[in-house]
């Protein structure tokens, strides 16, 4: 795609988002729920594989471009947002480890839309790396799953859980497995609980398994393998795409602070002529451009292959989640008493915001992983000094 290919294929996606996008919104808040028929709009527009290989069905995005497009989605409604975050990423943790039956049936057909899968990693009582126990026993050309996931976004309506578990008896990331399961499989328990403070109409649920069988065949990798799918595949450039959405969801509430500041007058002037206001969005455009570059900075060192991705997405996220935070706090601030209301766009604005920050890992993770490679990457002062 050549630049003025994307320049079009960007106005596109603004059009959608100020448009369509705008009365799904709408509908989406008074019922709570996002409808099959939104999922089937985005994917006629090929808005969910826009990052996806070209043989594979998709646009062939790089990455850098497509978090481009990622921040003006992100200006939507939380759950448009959350669709085309995940549909346009989860292919990528699957691909890595798949062989070329699990291409035709399972990655390629979540590219195309014919099957939904939800990533299914988060453990109730653990957290979400070589701690979990959801476990295995393999019988045969079978395995039999138990135990508890959560907080498993789209965990009601998907056809496939691309679910990460553990051998029985092993430790370590060293005995994970990740298993394509379907939905409907003997002994799931699906309870769903997506009654959330924001992003209303994303499904969510907690999973119950009780020897539930899942196909050999539907393995990803090798066993020892399922850390490797769940985070090298997916979380760095998720975090990134969290971290950009941080950006567009910050824009959005940025837009909308500045509309109300231009028509509202107290004492007979508007609040756009009350320095107290004018240093409050300045501030918030000045930290919105500044996430906005280290995002992008994140995205391609990623597309590089560069070494040090991993540091820079949860930097990205970090940083975009504690900017988002301040300036859509500020945004309904300048709304005054009126933001609070449901009637306002920036109510809904900010209740989407906290999503943000725990998604893909709370900023106290991010630091971790940030800490753990600056430790592993500075050079360890020389004896003697």
């Amino acid at each position: 795609m050549d630049e003025q290919q994307f320049t079009e294929l960007r106005s596109r996606v603004e059009l959608w988002v100020r448009g369509p996008g705008e009365h799904w919104a709408e509908h989406i808040e008074a019922t709570g729920e996002a409808p099959e028929e939104l999922w089937v709009e985005l994917n006629d527009h090929g808005f969910l594989r826009m990052a996806a290989p070209i043989e594979y069905g998709g646009l062939g995005l790089g990455f850098t471009r497509w978090m481009q497009l990622m921040e003006i989605f992100s200006r939507s409604h939380g759950s448009v947002r959350m669709i085309v975050h995940v549909v346009n990423g989860i292919w990528r943790s699957m691909d890595g480890h798949a062989d070329d039956e699990q291409r035709k049936r399972f990655v390629i057909p979540s590219i195309t839309g014919d099957i939904k899968i939800a990533f299914t990693l988060t453990e109730p009582g653990n957290g979400t790396g070589a701690d979990i126990t959801t476990s295995v026993v393999r019988e045969g050309d079978t395995y039999f799953l138990s135990g508890r996931k959560h907080l498993i976004t789209f965990g009601v309506r998907c056809d496939y859980y691309l679910l990460a578990a553990r051998l029985e008896g092993s430790s370590g990331k060293d005995g994970t497995v990740a298993l394509l399961v379907p939905r409907h499989a003997e002994g799931i328990t699906v309870q769903d609980t997506s009654n959330t403070m924001g992003v209303v109409g994303t499904d969510h649920a907690t999973l119950t398994f009780n020897r539930t069988p899942v196909p050999v065949a539907n393995r990803l990798g090798a066993e020892g393998d399922g850390l490797a799918v769940f985070l090298g595949g997916f979380l760095t450039p998720s975090r990134i795409s969290v971290a950009m959405s941080c950006v567009g969801l910050a824009t959005r509430a940025q837009e909308l602070a500045i509309e109300y500041a231009r028509t509202r007058v107290t004492f007979g002037k508007s609040l756009t002529e009350r320095q107290a206001i004018q240093f409050m969005l300045a501030e918030n455009a000045a930290d919105i451009e500044a996430a906005r570059q280290l995002v992008l900075h994140a995205a391609r060192r990623f597309e590089q292959g560069a070494a040090d991705a991993s540091m820079q997405s949860s930097m990205a996220k970090m940083h975009a989640v504690t900017m988002l935070t301040a300036v859509t706090d500020k945004a309904l601030q300048v709304h005054g008493g009126l933001g609070y209301w449901k009637s306002q766009p920036i109510e809904r604005v900010y209740r989407d915001a906290r999503a943000q920050r725990f998604e893909e890992g709370t900023n106290e993770i991010q630091k971790t992983v940030v800490f753990r490679e600056l430790l592993r990457t500075t050079p360890s002062p020389a004896p003697g000094r």
